[in-house]
């Protein structure tokens, strides 16, 4: 509701969210799904909302991901996919986001399900469990991954961790970067391709400035594998969400002085239109 008024035209009802979203960025992650699986009608009026160039990518739902050993809900987990299917085409990558508990010791676990998974479904995998990070578990996971044409998920949470503690007081716009904090996984950035597509999730500070030296960095590395033709999924976060928009304008703004990509819808957007076109 934040983004009412400068991300989205002022006076935009909840129900238009979706619409105005999709007229300024080309891709959701879809983080409701963790939570709960939508009707088939839900998912109808996804696709009634978004032009056939959009793309949604649903977070597997944390009664499959964080309930224990994933066979014994693999079941759910196709008949979750199977409920996303009518976005055609607007289906990106689904990412399954691991839980901190889910260990090494869990590969025969992981490596059941991925197997079961349909070909046909892009998959993304996020671990939060230290040991993944550790040789030789590193590698094991990569191949894994690449075996069945899947990507490895980053996060980045850098740059809400990156500053001096005098920089951090409660009760200022710092008090939602100490929670972002703790609620965030603190893992090593291994930037890993295994498939044609990279998926980088970015937690950013809640002010620009800080964010920039890390966009930079990511961009040098996801200009050269667009280069060689990977798909990349960036999604911007930061810590109440409110710059998230800007941070995803700025990661595209840097690619596009390097290379030739498509323009963002939010670009064709005109000043004079009744709505602010920036958060600035």
């Amino acid at each position: 509701k934040g983004w009412v008024g400068n991300f989205y035209p002022k006076g935009t009802k909840p129900a238009d969210f979706l619409r105005e979203y999709a007229r300024r960025l080309t891709t959701l992650e879809g983080n409701t799904t963790f939570y709960a699986v939508p009707a088939p009608k839900t998912v109808e009026s996804w696709v009634e909302n978004t032009p056939e160039t959009f793309r949604f990518c649903p977070k597997i739902p944390k009664a499959i991901s964080h309930n224990g050993k994933l066979l014994d809900y693999v079941d759910r987990a196709l008949g979750f996919i199977n409920v996303m299917r009518p976005l055609g085409p607007r289906l990106g990558p689904m990412f399954l986001q691991l839980p901190p508990r889910y260990s090494p010791s869990l590969l025969g676990d992981l490596e059941a399900f991925l197997f079961r998974m349909p070909r046909d479904i892009r998959l993304a995998v996020e671990v939060r469990h230290l040991d993944w990070f550790e040789s030789p578990h590193d590698e094991t996971l990569d191949q894994l991954l690449a075996s069945h044409n899947m990507a490895r998920v980053v996060i980045d949470t850098r740059p809400i961790r990156d500053l001096q503690g005098d920089e951090i007081l409660e009760g200022t716009t710092y008090g939602s970067l100490l929670e972002a904090r703790e609620r965030k996984p603190d893992v090593p950035v291994v930037p890993k391709r295994t498939t044609d597509f990279v998926f980088v999730r970015f937690i950013g500070h809640p002010e620009l400035a800080p964010n920039i030296e890390y966009i930079a960095e990511w961009v040098d590395y996801l200009v050269p594998q667009m280069q060689k033709d990977a798909d990349v999924f960036v999604f911007c976060h930061s810590p109440n969400n409110l710059l998230a928009p800007e941070i995803c304008r700025e990661f595209q703004r840097r690619i596009a002085a390097k290379i030739d990509i498509p323009p963002l819808p939010w670009d064709a957007i005109k000043p004079d239109e009744p709505e602010q076109p920036s958060l600035f």
